[in-house]
Protein backbone atom coordinates (compact mmCIF):
# COMPACT_ATOMS: atom_id res chain seq x y z
CA UNK A 1 0.00 0.00 0.00
CA UNK A 2 1.03 3.76 -0.71
CA UNK A 3 2.23 5.83 2.07
CA UNK A 4 -0.45 8.65 0.74
CA UNK A 5 -2.75 5.16 0.92
CA UNK A 6 -1.86 4.42 4.27
CA UNK A 7 -1.85 7.99 5.19
CA UNK A 8 -5.44 8.38 3.78
CA UNK A 9 -6.98 4.88 5.95
CA UNK A 10 -5.62 6.29 8.92
CA UNK A 11 -7.69 9.54 8.41
CA UNK A 12 -10.57 8.13 8.06
CA UNK A 13 -10.19 6.14 10.98
CA UNK A 14 -9.38 8.77 12.67
CA UNK A 15 -12.46 10.72 11.61
CA UNK A 16 -14.75 7.62 12.43
CA UNK A 17 -13.55 7.74 15.77
CA UNK A 18 -14.62 11.51 16.10
CA UNK A 19 -17.89 10.23 14.80
CA UNK A 20 -18.81 8.10 17.59
CA UNK A 21 -17.32 10.39 20.30
CA UNK A 22 -20.81 12.72 18.91
CA UNK A 23 -24.43 13.40 20.05
CA UNK A 24 -25.68 14.21 17.04
CA UNK A 25 -29.53 13.86 16.65
CA UNK A 26 -29.48 13.06 20.33
CA UNK A 27 -32.02 14.06 22.95
CA UNK A 28 -29.96 14.82 26.25
CA UNK A 29 -30.90 15.60 29.80
CA UNK A 30 -28.75 17.81 32.18
CA UNK A 31 -29.67 18.35 36.48
CA UNK A 32 -27.81 20.94 38.06
CA UNK A 33 -27.06 22.87 34.54
CA UNK A 34 -27.65 26.46 36.09
CA UNK A 35 -23.84 26.49 36.16
CA UNK A 36 -20.64 24.79 36.79
CA UNK A 37 -19.98 20.90 35.72
CA UNK A 38 -24.06 20.71 34.57
CA UNK A 39 -23.34 24.25 32.21
CA UNK A 40 -20.54 23.00 30.92
CA UNK A 41 -21.77 19.64 29.91
CA UNK A 42 -24.97 20.65 28.81
CA UNK A 43 -22.79 23.09 26.07
CA UNK A 44 -20.86 20.53 25.50
CA UNK A 45 -23.43 18.74 24.13
CA UNK A 46 -24.62 20.87 21.79
CA UNK A 47 -21.20 21.39 20.33
CA UNK A 48 -21.12 17.35 20.33
CA UNK A 49 -24.14 17.77 17.96
CA UNK A 50 -26.77 16.98 20.52
CA UNK A 51 -30.52 17.87 18.98
CA UNK A 52 -31.64 19.10 21.91
CA UNK A 53 -30.82 19.73 25.50
CA UNK A 54 -32.85 19.41 28.88
CA UNK A 55 -31.79 22.29 31.61
CA UNK A 56 -32.87 21.34 35.11
CA UNK A 57 -31.99 23.08 37.57
CA UNK A 58 -34.13 24.94 41.05
CA UNK A 59 -31.94 28.03 39.83
CA UNK A 60 -34.58 29.50 37.42
CA UNK A 61 -32.06 32.68 36.00
CA UNK A 62 -29.18 30.12 35.62
CA UNK A 63 -30.72 27.62 34.14
CA UNK A 64 -32.41 30.36 31.41
CA UNK A 65 -29.07 31.85 31.16
CA UNK A 66 -27.91 27.81 30.32
CA UNK A 67 -31.15 27.92 27.77
CA UNK A 68 -30.00 30.73 26.46
CA UNK A 69 -26.22 29.89 25.89
CA UNK A 70 -27.59 26.69 24.10
CA UNK A 71 -29.85 28.65 21.58
CA UNK A 72 -26.82 30.58 20.65
CA UNK A 73 -25.13 27.41 19.80
CA UNK A 74 -28.31 27.00 17.48
CA UNK A 75 -29.01 24.19 19.58
CA UNK A 76 -32.98 23.20 20.75
CA UNK A 77 -33.02 23.87 24.42
CA UNK A 78 -36.07 24.14 27.10
CA UNK A 79 -35.42 24.79 30.88
CA UNK A 80 -37.61 22.49 33.21
CA UNK A 81 -37.57 23.77 37.05
CA UNK A 82 -36.29 21.09 39.14
CA UNK A 83 -35.70 20.04 42.53
CA UNK A 84 -34.37 16.60 42.38
CA UNK A 85 -35.10 15.86 46.15
CA UNK A 86 -38.89 16.14 45.07
CA UNK A 87 -40.68 12.92 43.20
CA UNK A 88 -43.21 15.05 41.76
CA UNK A 89 -40.81 17.81 40.32
CA UNK A 90 -38.72 14.69 38.79
CA UNK A 91 -41.41 12.76 37.04
CA UNK A 92 -42.78 16.06 35.90
CA UNK A 93 -39.53 16.55 34.40
CA UNK A 94 -38.93 13.28 32.75
CA UNK A 95 -42.40 13.78 31.47
CA UNK A 96 -41.79 17.42 30.20
CA UNK A 97 -38.61 15.93 28.28
CA UNK A 98 -41.09 12.90 26.72
CA UNK A 99 -43.51 15.64 25.91
CA UNK A 100 -40.90 17.39 24.43
CA UNK A 101 -39.00 15.67 22.41
CA UNK A 102 -40.64 11.78 22.22
CA UNK A 103 -37.77 10.31 23.88
CA UNK A 104 -34.59 10.64 25.79
CA UNK A 105 -31.20 9.04 24.79
CA UNK A 106 -28.82 9.92 27.55
CA UNK A 107 -28.87 12.11 30.84
CA UNK A 108 -26.56 12.88 33.06
CA UNK A 109 -27.35 13.27 36.77
CA UNK A 110 -25.42 16.10 38.30
CA UNK A 111 -27.28 18.04 40.90
CA UNK A 112 -25.78 18.10 44.16
CA UNK A 113 -24.51 20.66 47.19
CA UNK A 114 -21.53 19.80 49.58
CA UNK A 115 -23.60 20.57 53.04
CA UNK A 116 -21.51 21.79 56.02
CA UNK A 117 -18.50 20.82 57.07
CA UNK A 118 -18.33 19.11 60.32
CA UNK A 119 -17.54 16.14 61.53
CA UNK A 120 -19.44 12.96 61.39
CA UNK A 121 -20.27 13.33 65.36
CA UNK A 122 -21.09 16.65 65.01
CA UNK A 123 -23.08 16.72 61.51
CA UNK A 124 -26.69 17.44 62.25
CA UNK A 125 -29.47 15.67 61.29
CA UNK A 126 -30.76 18.18 59.13
CA UNK A 127 -27.29 18.37 57.22
CA UNK A 128 -27.01 14.92 56.46
CA UNK A 129 -30.74 14.21 55.14
CA UNK A 130 -30.60 17.02 52.94
CA UNK A 131 -27.17 16.34 51.48
CA UNK A 132 -28.23 12.57 51.00
CA UNK A 133 -31.93 13.64 49.44
CA UNK A 134 -30.38 16.01 46.80
CA UNK A 135 -27.41 13.86 46.10
CA UNK A 136 -28.31 10.37 46.20
CA UNK A 137 -32.48 10.62 46.70
CA UNK A 138 -32.33 12.50 43.66
CA UNK A 139 -29.94 10.61 41.16
CA UNK A 140 -31.92 7.23 42.46
CA UNK A 141 -35.50 9.66 41.15
CA UNK A 142 -34.07 10.62 38.02
CA UNK A 143 -32.44 7.42 37.42
CA UNK A 144 -35.83 5.55 37.97
CA UNK A 145 -37.82 7.40 35.84
CA UNK A 146 -35.21 7.99 32.77
CA UNK A 147 -35.03 3.88 33.24
CA UNK A 148 -38.76 3.57 32.59
CA UNK A 149 -38.29 5.53 29.12
CA UNK A 150 -35.08 3.72 28.20
CA UNK A 151 -36.50 0.41 28.55
CA UNK A 152 -39.74 1.26 26.41
CA UNK A 153 -37.03 2.84 23.42
CA UNK A 154 -35.00 -0.41 23.57
CA UNK A 155 -31.72 2.43 24.38
CA UNK A 156 -30.24 4.87 26.58
CA UNK A 157 -26.93 6.03 28.41
CA UNK A 158 -27.18 7.26 32.16
CA UNK A 159 -24.26 9.30 33.68
CA UNK A 160 -24.42 10.07 37.45
CA UNK A 161 -22.02 12.53 39.10
CA UNK A 162 -20.35 10.90 41.71
CA UNK A 163 -17.10 12.71 43.31
CA UNK A 164 -13.60 11.36 44.06
CA UNK A 165 -15.30 11.71 47.29
CA UNK A 166 -17.09 8.32 46.38
CA UNK A 167 -13.97 6.36 46.38
CA UNK A 168 -11.82 8.20 49.29
CA UNK A 169 -12.99 9.33 52.93
CA UNK A 170 -12.51 13.20 53.65
CA UNK A 171 -12.63 14.94 56.97
CA UNK A 172 -15.70 16.95 57.62
CA UNK A 173 -17.42 16.06 54.98
CA UNK A 174 -19.29 12.46 56.23
CA UNK A 175 -22.96 13.14 54.44
CA UNK A 176 -21.53 14.32 50.90
CA UNK A 177 -19.18 11.15 51.35
CA UNK A 178 -21.96 9.12 51.87
CA UNK A 179 -23.90 10.19 49.68
CA UNK A 180 -21.52 9.99 46.51
CA UNK A 181 -20.10 6.41 47.69
CA UNK A 182 -23.75 5.98 47.55
CA UNK A 183 -23.95 7.07 43.79
CA UNK A 184 -21.43 4.32 42.96
CA UNK A 185 -23.26 1.63 44.03
CA UNK A 186 -26.21 2.77 42.95
CA UNK A 187 -24.43 3.06 39.33
CA UNK A 188 -23.04 -0.43 39.06
CA UNK A 189 -26.21 -1.99 40.49
CA UNK A 190 -28.38 -0.06 37.35
CA UNK A 191 -26.06 -1.08 34.98
CA UNK A 192 -25.90 -4.66 35.53
CA UNK A 193 -29.97 -4.47 36.16
CA UNK A 194 -30.65 -3.09 32.20
CA UNK A 195 -27.14 -3.74 30.57
CA UNK A 196 -29.47 -6.26 28.58
CA UNK A 197 -32.34 -3.61 27.74
CA UNK A 198 -29.71 -1.49 26.00
CA UNK A 199 -28.75 0.84 28.51
CA UNK A 200 -25.58 1.93 29.97
CA UNK A 201 -24.89 3.13 33.05
CA UNK A 202 -21.56 4.90 34.58
CA UNK A 203 -21.03 7.72 37.32
CA UNK A 204 -17.90 10.14 36.02
CA UNK A 205 -15.84 11.17 39.55
CA UNK A 206 -14.76 14.70 39.50
CA UNK A 207 -11.54 16.14 41.78
CA UNK A 208 -11.31 19.20 42.88
CA UNK A 209 -12.87 21.46 39.73
CA UNK A 210 -13.28 25.40 39.86
CA UNK A 211 -17.16 25.72 40.46
CA UNK A 212 -19.57 27.55 42.41
CA UNK A 213 -19.01 25.31 45.10
CA UNK A 214 -15.22 25.53 45.22
CA UNK A 215 -15.49 29.49 44.97
CA UNK A 216 -17.68 29.11 48.35
CA UNK A 217 -15.75 27.21 49.99
CA UNK A 218 -12.57 29.34 49.17
CA UNK A 219 -14.26 32.37 50.20
CA UNK A 220 -13.65 30.75 53.63
CA UNK A 221 -10.30 29.94 53.24
CA UNK A 222 -8.42 32.23 50.51
CA UNK A 223 -5.56 30.00 50.28
CA UNK A 224 -7.06 26.97 50.14
CA UNK A 225 -7.26 26.35 46.09
CA UNK A 226 -3.29 27.06 46.22
CA UNK A 227 -3.34 24.41 48.92
CA UNK A 228 -5.06 22.02 47.10
CA UNK A 229 -3.78 22.57 43.81
CA UNK A 230 0.23 21.97 45.24
CA UNK A 231 -1.00 18.39 46.15
CA UNK A 232 -2.54 17.60 42.85
CA UNK A 233 -0.27 15.79 41.34
CA UNK A 234 -1.07 17.98 37.61
CA UNK A 235 -0.25 20.51 40.63
CA UNK A 236 -3.84 22.19 39.66
CA UNK A 237 -7.23 22.04 40.14
CA UNK A 238 -9.45 21.42 36.94
CA UNK A 239 -12.29 22.96 34.99
CA UNK A 240 -15.53 22.52 34.45
CA UNK A 241 -14.76 21.64 30.58
CA UNK A 242 -12.81 18.87 31.16
CA UNK A 243 -15.61 16.76 33.04
CA UNK A 244 -17.92 17.65 30.57
CA UNK A 245 -15.66 15.85 27.88
CA UNK A 246 -15.81 12.64 29.70
CA UNK A 247 -19.47 12.83 30.21
CA UNK A 248 -19.87 13.60 26.41
CA UNK A 249 -17.76 10.23 25.66
CA UNK A 250 -19.97 8.13 28.58
CA UNK A 251 -23.40 9.82 27.08
CA UNK A 252 -21.65 8.97 23.29
CA UNK A 253 -21.90 5.23 21.05
CA UNK A 254 -18.16 5.64 21.35
CA UNK A 255 -18.45 4.31 25.20
CA UNK A 256 -21.12 1.42 23.67
CA UNK A 257 -19.21 -1.12 25.30
CA UNK A 258 -18.33 0.77 28.66
CA UNK A 259 -21.36 0.24 31.39
CA UNK A 260 -20.85 -0.33 35.51
CA UNK A 261 -17.74 1.89 35.78
CA UNK A 262 -16.45 4.98 37.52
CA UNK A 263 -14.38 7.79 35.26
CA UNK A 264 -11.96 9.77 37.74
CA UNK A 265 -10.98 12.72 35.90
CA UNK A 266 -8.81 14.01 39.20
CA UNK A 267 -5.76 15.67 38.13
CA UNK A 268 -3.98 11.91 39.86
CA UNK A 269 -4.94 12.87 43.34
CA UNK A 270 -6.54 9.34 44.19
CA UNK A 271 -3.71 7.76 42.42
CA UNK A 272 -1.42 8.72 45.75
Amino acid sequence: MRAADRALGCGDQRNERQMLTRLDGKIILVTGASSGIGRATALACAEAGAAAVVVADVSVTGGEETVRLLHERDTDAIFVRTDVANPDDVMATIDAVIEAYGRIDGAFNNAGIEGTVASTAECTLENWDRVLAINLTGVWLCMKHELQYMQRQGHGSIVNCASIAGLVGFRGSPAYVASKHGIVGLTKTAALEYAGDGIRVNAVCPGVIQTPMIDRAAAANPSMVQEIAAAIPVGRVGVPDEIASAVVWLLSDGSSFTTGQTITVDGGWVAQ
